[in-house]
């Protein structure tokens, strides 16, 4: 009976973090807040401006959401992609990880692709990132040394919860052109 109640209320935090809002086409009010998450993003740490002047092109994510509980959680966010600063598509992050975590916490994330090949990977679909490339926490400063690694550099701000995890884990995404 133990483990069936584990596993209803893991059944439960996934179905949660796969929830999302329907929208039918596009909702303007959404890509404000891709737009305000980008200022947020800049007014933290001025020294991200070199990565939005070089990148061909960034995948903004105003709200990732990141659970779990025992040994599996995951998170779940949507955002917008921008090539050469035009909006082009809409994008979807998932991710799943194991190992020993409990808490749940919501972040906003910015992914910078260097070349357009590099963007090109990532409008193909189905793009995933290894636990091998981790996310920098952005605080004042910190964009001045970071570098890209395989043709892309990922900055993410906390915004609230807590969440303990030793865990390893990957990130997959989803590319609509407009």
């Amino acid at each position: 009976m133990k483990t069936r109640g584990k596993l209803l209320v893991l059944l439960m935090v996934l179905t949660g973090l796969a929830a999302t809002p329907a929208f039918a086409g596009w909702n303007p009010h959404e890509e404000d807040m891709a737009q305000q998450t980008v200022r947020l993003f800049q007014k933290t740490d001025p020294s991200l401006g070199r990565f939005f002047q070089e990148a061909y092109g960034y995948a903004v994510f105003p709200d990732v959401y990141k659970g779990g509980f025992l040994l599996l959680g995951g998170a779940r966010g949507e955002g917008f992609v921008y090539e050469q600063g035009a909006l082009i598509g809409s994008s979807s992050i998932t991710q799943v990880n194991l190992g020993p975590q409990l808490g749940g916490q919501a972040f906003s994330e910015i992914i910078f692709f260097r070349s357009q090949a590099d963007l090109e990977d990532f409008k193909q679909g189905n793009y995933e990132l290894n636990a091998q490339a981790s996310a920098i926490v952005v605080t004042s400063g910190v964009a001045a040394s970071a570098e890209y690694s395989d043709g892309v550099a990922i900055f993410a701000i906390p915004k609230s919860g807590l969440m303990a995890e030793a865990s390893v884990g990957g990130q997959k995404f989803s590319f609509k052109p407009y």
